[in-house]
């Protein structure tokens, strides 16, 4: 019963066997390999893009952080939610690898940012050599709160921001879950919605640790390579990296296992919606949920075996954050409803 996070699930069969054959023999470092060719056509195919730029981390903090630091100048803002990945889990990576841009926090319901709000932001931001001028918009697709944009809100958004001259990013931790979500293709709910670039997730859902950045303007592509070199963040066998994405990519399994971590999450929200005295802090769209429920099902449930994280609530009630994973099993979503059961 293990509901922590999908980072504590292991890297699926596909991406170890993938890892496995790309250990036998020898070939060039630093990503000019043909592996990492194969998952950039991949990519580029996917994504309907033949221009756009990949590049290979092992970090989505290092995903986001280079990423907008391609997009920002040291004296400019990057508009996020509030609660984005970005701004409360990152110890200021995105501040320090841009050598000081500021987050400027928006509001918005159910960690999905509001629109008035971000125009307030923006335009409440320069017009004065005392303050920080407006420099980009990042998103987050699934939200911390678990829940989606979708393609058409994404571009409600990034129109705001491309009125004022900013480019947008998207932090894809989750992105094949937003994806298995709404039904969207990828293209739909990156460049065609506005993004300029995408921190693309492989960690969470069966990778054992890559992420890809993709640039839809390719101009972007030199300043990407060296800010990741001297970050340290250039991996000499990059195969590894790309042997991840391509066993996770091959024939659609990305989708497949996201889909599934979705369909866990809804079986475990459907059970919790039927026992009196708990609620959902959020609705549940993906793989990610928060609720509420009387004070000692804590003790109860980790005494069962339970593993999860603790969130704040109301005075009398206790609050957690579930998380499936490619791998969570009905089995594990029904003993969790068992024990909460007592």
């Amino acid at each position: 019963m293990f509901f922590a996070s999908d980072n504590s699930s292991g890297a699926t069969p596909e991406v170890m066997a993938a890892l496995s054959r790309a250990n036998d023999g020898y070939t060039r470092g630093y990503g000019a390999d043909d592996l990492t060719a194969r998952v950039t056509d991949t990519l580029r195919q996917l994504f309907e893009a033949p221009d756009a730029v990949v590049h290979l981390v092992a970090t989505g903090t290092a995903a986001n952080s280079l990423a907008l630091a391609c997009l920002v100048q040291p004296w400019q803002a990057v508009f996020c939610h509030r609660h984005a990945h970005i701004a409360e889990d990152e110890c200021g990576a995105p501040e320090f690898f841009s050598a000081g841009a500021k987050l400027v926090l928006v509001d918005g319901d159910h960690g999905l940012m509001n629109g008035q709000a971000l125009a307030n932001a923006v335009e409440s931001t320069g017009g004065s050599v005392h303050g920080v001028q407006p420099g980009a918009l990042s998103l987050t697709n699934v939200t911390e709160a678990g829940t989606v944009y979708t393609p058409a809100q994404i571009a409600d958004l990034t129109a705001l921001a491309r009125a004022h001259g900013l480019p947008c990013h998207l932090d894809g931790a989750r992105f094949a879950n937003a994806l298995a979500a709404t039904g969207a293709t990828p293209a739909e709910m990156t460049w065609k919605a506005g993004i300029d670039v995408l921190s693309f997730g492989g960690t969470k859902n069966g990778c054992l640790g890559v992420e890809a950045v993709i640039f839809f303007d390719p101009a972007k592509d030199w300043e990407f390579q060296l800010r990741r070199k001297r970050a340290g963040h250039l991996f000499s066998k990059t195969r590894y990296l790309a042997a991840q994405l391509d066993g996770y990519l091959h024939d659609g399994l990305w989708l497949t296992r996201a889909a599934h971590a979705n369909a866990m999450a809804a079986r475990l929200a459907q059970g919790l919606a039927q026992m009196p005295g708990i609620r959902q802090t959020h609705p549940v769209q993906a793989n990610v949920m928060f609720p509420e429920w009387p004070t000692g099902t804590h003790a109860r449930l980790e005494a069962a075996g339970a593993v999860y994280y603790r969130c704040s609530a109301p005075e009398g009630r206790e609050g957690a954050r579930l998380v499936t994973s490619w791998s969570t099993t009905e089995a594990d979503v029904d003993a969790f409803q068992s024990a909460l059961r007592g």
